[in-house]
């Protein structure tokens, strides 16, 4: 059974660029719901415990300095399928690969600066979500 929420990040280079309000537009526009959102940065701590499934790959260093260089925008979006349809709606983890009119088409920079994060289950998307926010911040 598919889940009705998912989490993601809008990352520092999506920020830094201004991004913001145009990738919340096409989540929105899109039919996700925001029910929780913060703007906030990532210390070097929470980084390395939210990416430690990657701790053993050889570009771990590489995120965790990029998700702790600036701040980002973590939000969890309610829609019917949310996982998958915001996957869809995000595109390819490389830019140049993904379809035209998704998020990281129109606004990431490269397979490592690719403007946001989206949650790849419903149970990662709970955990994900539970990480960055608490129960009380979710309506």
């Amino acid at each position: 059974m598919t889940g009705n929420r998912t989490f993601t990040m809008i990352k520092p280079d999506a920020v830094e660029n201004g991004y913001i309000g145009a990738i919340l537009d096409k989540i929105t526009a899109a039919g996700f719901k925001i029910v929780a959102m913060k703007f906030t940065q990532l210390s070097t701590r929470d980084a390395e415990i939210f990416y430690a499934i990657h701790k053993e790959r050889p570009f771990f260093g590489e995120l965790v300095e990029f998700m702790t260089r600036g701040p980002i925008v973590a939000a969890i979006l309610e829609k019917d399928n949310a996982v998958d349809d915001f996957r869809a709606l995000i595109g390819a983890t490389n830019p140049e690969e993904a379809a035209e009119g998704t998020i990281r088409k129109l606004y990431a920079a490269s397979i490592g600066e690719n403007a946001v994060h989206g949650s790849d289950s419903d149970e990662n998307a709970a955990i994900e979500g539970a990480f960055h926010f608490s129960g009380r911040e979710i309506y």
